[in-house]
């Protein structure tokens, strides 16, 4: 090839997010206020390097005392000033960062330079293959002999063919033994960051320099570089068959080098790197998701999710569950245990509701509540939704200071605009979330949420505590209701559909009532064993996740068994990734069993019956003052009282001739019966008051039915079965 001007290949910087953090570690411990200098170390290696742009790594090792890196890298040295603020300067060194850290935002503007001589023009007179010099065994002594050399060495080189022998000396040794004489035998090698055929790397101008200061006489001569470029070939192994032969026609630089150089200051030194723009500038690197605790606790937490993704459940979705919104209403220790729950499964919006404040008895129980939070009385919701942001502060909790209209519970005048603004906000919150729990302490309070779960076709989720029992379960939806309702799966199972599943109120024979008048104090507290609500609330929240992840969603079909053989080596079909999904769970710790029944939508539900829902579609606040007024309006909408009746009345021909006479025998005694009386008026008078003993005691019997529901939920917010 005709001579002609060597062109040389920029350097790139690389920088792993590491070398940031260990800088950040430095500015806040070591330097504070001051501008130090700091040493650093870089590497390079183009064997794995798959694009053209010769890249000059740095990262957390680069503070190292030593150069500590494998084998096939090589380092460079250099050093990085940080800045207090965002300034210019001029230096020179080998390899040099200027940096700034904004350390509240974790940004951090820096400028890499690789200085070069800018007056240095270097004549370029052939270009040739390594091979078209040394034969195979030659390159082969030439590799073992180049890595014996101390790492430090490796990046400029002396070689030298003598009696077909490959001889290689360390720069910093032999360089004072060359002459005008015997440096045509030698080979000036130097390992190139540039792959570019006929153009390598700018960091050569530097070695030039080094010659030319050290070795005058070689100003004007023509000198052999080996440019040492390693590959891996097709089976994996080193090869130095791209490496490079350049002859160069050294630049005369008289009276000295440092002369040529230093002719124009403002010249004298090049390589500072341009930045994303092409423009010569300082880069900017946002380490927020690095460096920041808050961003770094999120990636820990989806971490954590993503490895059951990868290792355990990969159709689970977990972006679903991230970007679902759940309400809470409750926030005691029901409360607190589904939010820790659905928190650890990666819940990003959970909303808080409740109208009570944190006592002292709450802390121990409730685990989103301190004695701080006890000790200023502050509102449960606001407490939860905080201490919920201090556990992780990537979710978005909300709260709401709300008391729920409850049916039963009169209303008086004044209390009117109160009352619907809190019916208008229980609204919008269930319209704006997509899974509510009922998490209260009454039963009554549970019966305008199902209402309006029920009417917008929400996933509801029902949790009440016993003493030593809880129930779980979740309520139907109104949609698709021409499917089928129940299937038979393998032995021992079936399904009813999840448009199908009765509500909480479902089993019921009566309209919830003002459960908490009267009340004596103990009776007041909800008392139950610490375990019950842990274990209660871990399987509403587990309950939520599963109804997410099946593909039917809300209508995901309920498992239930049926008679005592039951299958379980068989997979039961249209489970989702988690498992089958139950409709209720009714738990005892006295014998620490459970059970899963399932129960069909009941059509006089006092909740989520037609006529109710239609009722409240129709009138909406006039309905539901009713329902609060008196809670006997939804027996009688829905039919339950005319039921009672009719209970009643046939409760009357139920006896036996012997208890009718018994019955006789018994209220005779009772009557005070005249001497004139006859034995006719006394069997007229007796048959009275047989039938008025059968209604009386059939009517006994229901009240009891009644006072026995009432007592099964202020003990456990169980429902009995309306058989």
């Amino acid at each position: 090839m005709s001579s002609s001007k060597l062109e040389f290949l920029p350097i790139s910087s690389s920088i792993d997010p590491s070398f940031w953090n260990k800088l950040y570690e430095i500015k806040l411990n070591v330097d504070k206020l001051n501008e130090t200098h700091h040493s650093i170390w870089g590497y390079f290696s183009n064997i794995n390097n798959k694009s053209n742009v010769p890249l000059l790594e740095v990262n957390s090792t680069s503070f190292n005392k030593d150069f500590e890196s494998q084998k096939i890298y090589i380092p460079f040295h250099g050093k990085v000033l940080n800045w207090r603020s965002p300034r210019k300067t001029i230096t020179v060194e080998f390899i040099f960062i200027l940096s700034f850290a904004d350390l509240k935002k974790f940004n951090f503007y820096y400028w890499f330079a690789f200085p070069v001589p800018y007056n240095l023009s270097i004549t370029c007179n052939s270009v040739k293959n390594i091979s078209d010099d040394f034969n195979i065994n030659q390159l082969e002594e030439f590799w073992d002999k180049y890595c014996e050399l101390d790492k430090f060495q490796k990046p400029y080189f002396l070689l030298q063919i003598k009696d077909e022998l490959v001889n290689i000396f360390p720069l910093k040794s032999q360089v004072a033994n060359l002459d005008e004489n015997n440096h045509v035998d030698y080979y000036f090698g130097f390992y190139d960051l540039s792959l570019l055929e006929n153009c390598p790397g700018s960091l050569l101008r530097n070695y030039i320099t080094f010659i030319l200061h050290h070795c005058p006489f070689l100003q004007g001569r023509s000198v052999n570089f080996l440019s040492l470029r390693l590959k891996r070939n097709s089976d994996s192994n080193l090869s130095l068959l791209n490496s490079l032969i350049f002859k160069l026609e050294l630049p005369s630089c008289l009276p000295s080098i440092s002369k040529l150089i230093n002719e124009d200051p403002q010249k004298g030194w090049v390589g500072w790197e341009k930045n994303e723009r092409g423009k010569m500038g300082p880069r900017l690197s946002n380490m927020k998701s690095f460096m920041d605790p808050k961003e770094l606790a999120e990636s820990s937490v989806d971490l954590n999710l993503k490895l059951m993704k990868w290792r355990l459940l990969s159709n689970i979705d977990l972006e679903k569950i991230k970007q679902t919104k759940f309400l809470l209403l409750g926030s005691g220790t029901l409360g607190c245990s589904v939010a820790r729950i659905i928190l650890g499964w990666g819940a990003r919006h959970i909303s808080f509701v409740d109208n009570s404040t944190v006592s002292y008895s709450n802390p121990v129980r409730q685990s989103l509540f301190t004695f701080e939070d006890s000790k200023y009385a502050k509102p449960k919701s606001l407490a939860a939704a905080d201490n919920l942001r201090n556990i992780f502060p990537g979710v978005k909790s909300s709260s709401f200071q709300l008391t729920i209209p409850m049916p039963g519970h009169s209303i008086g005048e004044s209390m009117l605009e109160e009352v619907k603004k809190d019916v208008d906000m229980l609204v919008n919150l269930i319209q704006e979330h997509d899974i509510i729990f009922l998490l209260m302490d009454s039963r009554e309070s549970r019966w305008l949420p199902t209402v309006l779960g029920t009417y917008f076709n929400k996933i509801v989720i029902n949790a009440a505590l016993g003493f030593d029992s809880y129930l779980v379960m979740r309520h139907g939806v109104r949609i698709d209701m021409e499917e089928v309702k129940v299937r038979q799966h393998t032995p021992g199972f079936k399904s009813l559909k999840g448009n199908y599943l009765g509500c909480y109120f479902c089993n019921d024979v009566t309209a919830p009532g003002n459960s908490m008048k009267d009340r004596t104090l103990d009776q007041q507290c909800t008392v139950t064993r610490p375990g019950v609500s842990a274990i209660a609330g871990a399987l509403s929240a587990e309950l939520a996740i599963s109804i997410l992840q099946h593909k039917e969603g809300a209508k995901a079909p309920a498992f239930f068994k049926i008679g005592n053989v039951v299958d379980t080596e068989k997979e039961l079909d249209n489970q989702c990734v988690l498992g089958l999904i139950p409709h209720s769970i009714r738990g005892y710790l006295s014998t620490f069993s459970q059970v899963l029944p399932a129960t069909e939508r009941y059509n006089m539900c006092v909740a989520c019956s037609d006529v109710v829902q239609n009722a409240f579609d129709q009138d909406r606040f006039n309905f539901l003052l009713k329902v609060f007024q008196n809670s006997e309006y939804l027996e009688i909408i829905t039919g339950l009282s005319e039921l009672t009746k009719e209970a009643e009345n046939i409760g009357v021909w139920e006896f036996s001739d012997e208890e009718e006479i018994e019955c006789v025998s018994y209220e005779y005694s009772k009557l005070d019966l005249s001497a004139s009386s006859s034995v006719e008026g006394n069997k007229s008078r007796g048959e009275i008051v047989v039938e008025d003993f059968s209604y009386n005691q059939n009517k006994t019997i229901l009240q009891d039915h009644k006072a026995l529901i009432m007592e099964e939920i202020d003990q456990s917010g169980a429902t009995t079965s309306k058989n």
